[in-house]
């Protein structure tokens, strides 16, 4: 299986983690330095036909678990319910697939001004809830307010915290957020902490913009009211969730569908047969049937790969010997023979991890080369270090082939180099309590790392804690100003050569064994188009976007 349906770090409390007052990158820094976007765009599937046609009711999943979590989408950061709240919901901005960039969604326009942290929005005048009342300015205010209220524990806080104000506001110091401003009905001012684009915080269905009034009705959360391109129609719990096409929906000719239901599910078996039966127009596929569906001539072709920015690493205790010796970490990056285990156990399913960020991450060096397979240099290495004799360890790893089958496959390159590997094998939950606890010594964990890089990055910021994210204990002062003097640059372009430079400095300091990224894969009908990859989380699509062919089941 892909995740765990609860997961920041695969098996960690929030889908992905930001700090407050990380900086970012503009998005076209992307495209500069030689980076060519063929490289950071998802490998599509078959071609679209010439035009969309309207009709029809997708058949998608929501392939993370047997339930969803909450219809309330700031209340949940789970995978499983950001991929349904994407067709009930809208935030101010949604994640372009084509130019692997945010882009604003409910705002019409978004204008920096001069101080490069305050941003100027205009909302569409054509969005409406689904109860027929228009989205205005103070609904974004009330949302981002409510998502902030520290009674609630709302995963979004994080983002928002990046809002000037928004912290004095969860104290109680203030009765508002000062950095939200409203101008007129349809036009407010967000004015961030630094040079943090709003871009790459508010997209996800944890920001999503709501209406106040049905918020407080008692049947919000059996019937949530949003301003998505489909309005609800029924929920069976366990089972299935469904909705219709919004007539209203402020995309014109948008959605191209007339319905959306979503089979919720975490059995890979039971996806499988319903999309070869030709029940599903598109899923996700584990790395078992990925396989299968590579070497499938016909299968083969309905296949959208995407470079998800999430990093599969063994994390190390820096506190605890051996890992205290940063020649021994350096020692296993050379020992182990990454190519070798995604071929043969992650069957293909992965990327090699070259650095801590992904390839699809802004800020992507890629110049940088990987550690290579040498266990000469490991061996050199390790007689150099404070353990010339070796060492014993400890890893801890959840049951499952990216937990207990990796941790089987290294052990033997460890011994190689004189590391006995002891494997403890735990639930997800306790691991999770142990890297932030401090009481791992090592582990096998996955870690959301972007799209912010510099939000990352941060996971080795010696100020924040382990219960922050910093689970290695990595501390090293330069390390951290790399890491201001990336976030205080105002020029993109600037900040993306110093965030390069911070990553590139973690990746020769290795506090954690750079193992792979993900290849997340979604299977697609012929009769399916314009099914995206998203970066973030593929298996979040753009439903407003989808359209059926004529030959489609769900035409009949």
């Amino acid at each position: 299986m892909k995740r765990t349906q609860d997961h920041h770090r695969r098996h960690g409390i929030t889908r992905r983690s930001f700090f407050s007052g990380a900086g970012a990158l503009g998005a076209a820094a992307a495209l500069t330095n030689g980076t060519a976007l063929s490289a950071l765009l998802p490998t599509p599937a078959r071609a679209a036909e010439a035009a969309p046609m309207p009709g029809g009711t997708m058949h998608l999943a929501a392939p993370y678990g047997s339930a969803l979590k909450s219809l309330d989408p700031h209340a949940t950061w789970r995978s499983q319910d950001m991929v349904v709240s994407k067709a009930f919901h809208r935030s101010l901005y949604s994640w372009d697939t084509s130019k692997n960039a945010p882009a604003p969604d409910l705002a019409a326009s978004v204008t920096a001004e001069a101080d490069g942290m305050t941003h100027t929005y205009k909302l569409h005048d054509n969005a409406y809830f689904h109860n027929g009342r228009q989205v205005v300015a103070d609904d974004v205010i009330w949302s981002f307010t409510r998502v902030m209220d520290p009674d609630k524990g709302f995963p979004g806080a994080a983002l928002v915290a990046n809002i000037e104000g928004a912290d004095d506001y969860a104290k109680g110091k203030a009765k508002t957020i000062s950095g939200l401003k409203k101008i007129d009905d349809l036009s407010f001012q967000i004015k961030m902490k630094n040079y943090t684009d709003p871009g790459l915080l508010f997209f996800d269905g944890v920001t999503s913009i709501l209406p106040k009034e049905e918020v407080a009705k008692p049947d919000f959360l059996t019937h949530p009211v949003g301003c998505g391109p489909f309005s609800f129609s029924q929920h069976v719990a366990g089972s299935s969730i469904s909705g219709k096409k919004f007539d209203k929906y402020y995309k014109p000719g948008k959605p191209y569908a007339d319905g959306v239901h979503f089979v919720i599910t975490g059995d890979y078996s039971a996806l499988d047969m319903a999309f070869r039966s030709g029940e599903l127009d598109a899923t996700v596929l584990s790395a078992s049937a990925y396989a299968l569906y590579k070497n499938d001539a016909k299968l083969s072709k309905g296949l959208v790969e995407v470079h998800e920015l999430f990093t599969r690493h063994m994390g190390m205790n820096l506190k605890m010997k051996p890992f205290d010796d940063e020649k021994v970490r350096q020692a296993i990056n050379y020992a182990i023979d990454r190519d070798l285990i995604i071929d043969k156990l992650i069957k293909g399913k992965a990327f090699k991890a070259v650095s801590w960020l992904p390839s699809s991450s802004i800020a992507f060096d890629e110049t940088r080369k990987p550690y290579p397979f040498d266990v000469d240099k490991a061996k050199e290495l390790m007689k150099a270090s404070a353990y010339p004799d070796g060492a014993e360890v400890t890893i801890w790893a959840t049951n499952g082939t990216n937990g207990t089958g990796v941790a089987q496959a290294i052990t033997p390159y460890l011994a190689a180099i004189g590391l006995k590997v002891t494997l403890k094998v735990v639930e997800s939950s306790v691991l999770s309590d142990a890297l932030h606890s401090g009481t791992a010594q090592a582990w096998l964990y996955s870690s959301g790392t972007g799209p912010d890089p510099i939000a990352a990055l941060r996971d080795f910021d010696s100020r924040v804690t382990r219960a922050g994210g910093n689970t290695t204990g990595f501390s090293d002062p330069a390390y951290d100003k790399m890491l201001d003097d990336a976030a205080g640059e105002v020029d993109p372009d600037k900040r993306r050569k110093l965030t390069m430079q911070a990553d590139g400095y973690i990746f020769d300091k290795a506090p954690v064994w750079f193992f792979n990224t993900n290849k997340a894969v979604v299977a697609t009908q012929p009769w399916i188009h314009n099914v995206g990859g998203n970066v973030t989380e593929a298996a979040i699509l753009e439903v407003d976007d989808m359209w059926l062919g004529k030959d489609a089941p769900g035409r009949s």
